[in-house]
């Protein structure tokens, strides 16, 4: 994993390098959707970084997320049934989404990378970034699912010769 330091400093030099101030709000906006695998909502960032930057501004919230998006540090996930979503990780991968709870975890496959280098040199087209939803149901609901339907049925009568 990055250390603090080293994440810090490429935020920074992000911003700087891109025209942009970087701001203590950017730096900890920027900080918590970089370390974030949960794949965040504005709102949830904006609630975390809240805690403790108690200024901070949806605005704010927005308009870092717009930079990063531009200087192409996070991708923009627009799923079915949620709040726009932000990914840190901008390699060629898929997102398992959930819905049931609405989970999104990223599925790493070295398929995907094969299939973007094809798709670039076959189709003589430059790949600029993906998006690949699997939705289905995630383990700990299709758990839960099938532990309520177990609590929910009645327990088998005795059948009693007499």
């Amino acid at each position: 994993m990055i250390s603090a330091d080293s994440l810090d400093s490429t935020i920074i030099k992000t911003f700087r390098n891109s025209g942009y101030r970087a701001t203590p709000q950017r730096i900890a906006i920027s900080r918590y959707i970089l370390r974030n695998h949960e794949h965040p909502s504005a709102q949830k960032t904006y609630q975390e970084v809240k805690k403790t930057h108690p200024t901070v501004s949806l605005a704010t919230i927005y308009t870092t997320i717009k930079i990063l998006k531009k200087t192409g540090l996070i991708c923009e996930l627009n799923l079915p049934q949620s709040q726009t979503r932000y990914d840190p990780n901008t390699e060629p991968h898929a997102h398992l989404v959930c819905l049931q709870c609405g989970s999104v975890t990223d599925w790493m496959d070295p398929i995907m990378q094969k299939l973007v280098k094809n798709v670039s040199s076959k189709a003589n087209f430059t790949v600029i970034g993906s998006s690949f939803d699997l939705e289905g149901i995630c383990a700990l609901c299709g758990r839960r699912a099938k532990d309520a339907l177990k609590s929910a049925s009645p327990p088998a009568e005795s059948i009693s010769a007499e």
